[in-house]
């Protein structure tokens, strides 16, 4: 499946396979162990709906840590060392995570108050590691292929960690909890696994992935880079193509992320049991994996333009799909599963290719010396959109008590981001620094 790909090209696509293990596993099991652990607090209803308000903080802190550690990373020598220290953040919290399902939550009102704000905080601290080293992994895009392979690499980057780090973690979890092992002990592995899978597949980029393109590090470099992002930003604004792809990625991005940190908590409080939760979770992975693929070869005949546009319009249907699930809800579980199961065969077909393609169309507009400061505002766009979604879905749920309500805003951030998209001028001409 890899042939043809380069030493570096293969290294630096292992890294998907690595960092997917945190999008399945802490992103969508940790909350329906998080609701678990609220049944037990004061207001159970309030811990629930805090879940989105955390995800927008942990987002909002990415965020506007973004530009800067960006910038930083385009001195000589830097994206690695950087790369490095938010690998080990995000690997230390998820290690953390572990601990949580075996303190005895259960026991008392105040043992359940003292994990759930332990495992937010270890939610948001993975969160922050997980984003500050997938900056660094995306900027070392340009040094390890050619403009003419971005799409195809960054897409087979994609499809490798949903077989991978998102597929097998998650299948180990169902077997362990099929064969009878207790739920707390197979949460507690899994959390503890996802540390270790995550850390030793970092390696080969680690070890074969090189910076190629940088600054050089003169003396007041970095107070004058740090000063130089506003000159950055004014380069994006001044940049047609650039400016308002961003704008468009911000909207449409917005809804993608929602989806990803708010799909178990919507499923559960749908009516959906956590087994056949998880059987929805197994079937995107293994659905995204061939459909990121194929965006990459489609790319090729119909354009990145258009197939980043049918994956906005799948997004739409999945939005449609999801408002379609409350009278599902009410003739009961078999129906309400089989709803679910096309909801995620839709999000699979869409939700590694989209991401992909957005990178790599991306990629291609910026000047590659200062990939690492062009990729932390594409990064700030992307997260300060994240904070936005699930604050909205939250904020819809809290006001109408129905949570699939939540879908309607979600929805118009894919309508303006389809809108914004269809407006990028279609010329490629790459920005020089």
């Amino acid at each position: 499946m890899l042939k043809g790909y380069t030493k570096e090209e293969k290294s630096w696509m292992m890294y998907d396979w690595a960092n997917s293990a945190h999008s399945v596993i802490v992103v969508t099991l940790l909350p329906i162990f998080f609701s678990s652990v609220a049944g037990f607090m004061r207001n159970t209803t309030s811990a629930m709906s805090i879940w989105g308000y955390v995800t927008s903080i942990a987002m909002l802190i990415s965020a506007l840590l973004a530009p800067v550690i960006g910038a930083l990373g385009d001195f000589k020598g830097m994206r690695k060392k950087m790369f490095f220290v938010f690998l080990a953040v995000g690997v230390l919290a998820c290690a953390g995570l572990a601990v949580t399902p075996m303190t005895g939550f259960a026991e008392n009102t105040g043992v359940a108050e003292a994990v759930g704000t332990a495992i937010l905080i270890l939610y948001v601290i993975s969160q922050i590691g997980f984003s500050g080293a997938n900056l660094y992994y995306d900027s070392f895009l340009p040094d390890v292929t050619t403009e003419e392979r971005m799409d195809r690499v960054s897409t087979m980057g994609y499809g490798l960690g949903y077989i991978g780090g998102s597929t097998i973690p998650l299948l180990i979890f169902l077997v362990m909890n099929a064969v009878g092992v207790d739920m707390l002990y197979c949460l507690s592995f899994i959390f503890g696994f996802t540390a270790v899978w995550w850390a030793a597949f970092s390696w080969p980029l680690l070890k074969n992935v090189e910076q190629k393109s940088y600054q050089p590090h003169e003396k007041g470099a970095i107070r004058k880079t740090l000063r130089g992002l506003w000159a950055t930003l004014k380069d994006i604004f001044g940049h047609k193509s650039i400016f308002v792809f961003m704008l468009a990625y911000f909207f449409y991005i917005d809804g993608v992320g929602t989806i990803i940190h708010m799909a178990t908590v919507f499923g559960r409080n749908m009516g959906l049991d956590s087994n056949s939760l998880i059987v929805v979770l197994l079937l995107v992975q293994i659905v995204a994996f061939p459909f990121a693929i194929l965006y990459g070869k489609f790319s090729k005949r119909i354009g990145v333009r258009n197939m980043i546009c049918v994956g906005i319009g799948t997004y739409m249907a999945v939005c449609f799909v999801a408002l379609l699930l409350k009278p599902l809800s009410a003739m009961g579980s078999t129906p309400l599963l089989m709803g679910f199961l096309a909801l995620g065969f839709l999000v699979g077909t869409a939700q590694g290719g989209i991401q992909a393609l957005s990178r790599s169309y991306y990629g291609k507009l910026i000047p590659a010396e200062s990939a690492n400061e062009y990729f932390g505002f594409f990064d700030i766009f992307g997260k300060f959109s994240a904070v936005i979604g699930p604050a909205l879905f939250s904020l819809v749920w809290g006001a109408t008590q129905q949570v699939y309500l939540g879908i309607i805003p979600v929805l118009v951030m894919f309508v303006i981001g389809m809108a914004l998209f269809l407006t990028v001028p279609k010329d490629m001409k790459k920005l020089e620094k």
